[in-house]
């Protein structure tokens, strides 16, 4: 179902710019009859450059499970109260851009702060991609600011980290297709005598793009032997896929950084200069109220081309 669902998505955002060509079009034939179309055709444009943005966004999106959900988990650094608050911060920021997506979340875990932020966070962000592009946001965000709970009115800077997984289902369905197993027969062993079994009763499987194997000679039907065989080999695919799973998973945990100086992803300046700068793509925004309302896509964007190049 999910996989026709992405199909029929396609063949609509296709239809979707074919009309928008033609309606462009038309609008030029009119312009070109005299008809003042201006803003008409720069509406038109713009809503077909927004179209277009995002179906480059979804082409960057090519990894093995970036089209899952995401689970995301905020931790605030050292700081107390200050980090804890940035925390939240960050935590309404992805909830507006899930909203702004139209993704659905689901808050697992809130541990709220004893003054005022959180303490940490976990929640789902359920939607096309949304591992994909939340993955631009694993690491460490850094936020300079005049904290509100310094009566002092300094500069005070606060670290939280951003985790992100994406959710796997843990029930995995073994599918074994005929054409991925070898079946061998052969002469089960026996204590002799009457135990000896003359005919080729025993079983082995070997499923071919994995090289295990699961063998059954305890029964006298070779049926037998082969449906038991097979409930083994299914057994074995099982804890092979686990463990890719785990060695996945691993691989994801080694991306976590220190909540600390020198570690952070991005900076979010408030004070003395506006500014949200990202420090592996060096993308820059001055428009920090927008970003901290939930427009992450030049930050996004901008990571997931250099993930693609590789840098």
């Amino acid at each position: 179902m999910r996989e026709k669902k992405r199909l029929e998505d396609v063949l609509a955002t296709e239809a979707d710019l074919v009309r928008r060509g033609d309606d462009i079009s038309a609008y030029f034939d009119l312009s070109r009859e005299g008809e003042n179309v201006d803003a008409d055709l720069r509406r038109e444009l713009d809503a077909l450059r927004a179209v277009v943005e995002k179906l480059e966004t979804q082409s960057l999106l090519s990894g093995p499970n970036d089209r899952l959900n995401a689970i995301v988990t905020i931790h605030p650094g050292a700081g107390g109260t200050e980090s804890q608050d940035w925390a939240d911060m960050l935590l309404r920021m992805y909830l507006r851009w899930a909203e702004q997506r139209s993704f659905q979340t689901v808050v697992y875990d809130y541990q709220p702060g004893e003054e005022a932020g959180v303490k940490s966070v976990t929640f789902a962000v359920n939607g096309e991609y949304a591992y994909g592009l939340l993955s631009s946001e694993i690491g460490v965000h850094r936020l300079v600011r005049i904290s509100p709970f310094d009566q002092a009115k300094r500069r005070h800077t606060s670290f939280a980290s951003v985790y992100v997984s994406p959710e796997i289902d843990d029930s995995i369905e073994v599918v074994i297709k005929p054409e991925d197993i070898r079946t061998d027969t052969y002469r089960s062993g026996g204590k002799g005598g009457q135990h000896v079994n003359t005919t080729d009763s025993a079983v082995r499987i070997t499923h071919i793009p994995t090289g295990l194997v699961a063998s059954c000679q305890n029964e006298r039907s070779q049926h037998k032997n082969r449906e038991r065989a097979m409930k083994m080999l299914r057994s074995k695919i099982y804890e092979f896929e686990m463990e890719k799973k785990r060695e996945a998973t691993k691989k994801i945990e080694d991306s976590k950084l220190d909540i600390d100086f020198g570690s952070q992803i991005r900076s979010y300046v408030l004070q003395p200069y506006r500014m949200i700068k990202d420090h592996r793509t060096k993308t820059e925004v001055g428009d920090v109220d927008r970003v901290i309302d939930g427009d992450l896509q030049p930050f996004i964007t901008a990571y997931l081309k250099m993930r693609r190049d590789g840098n």
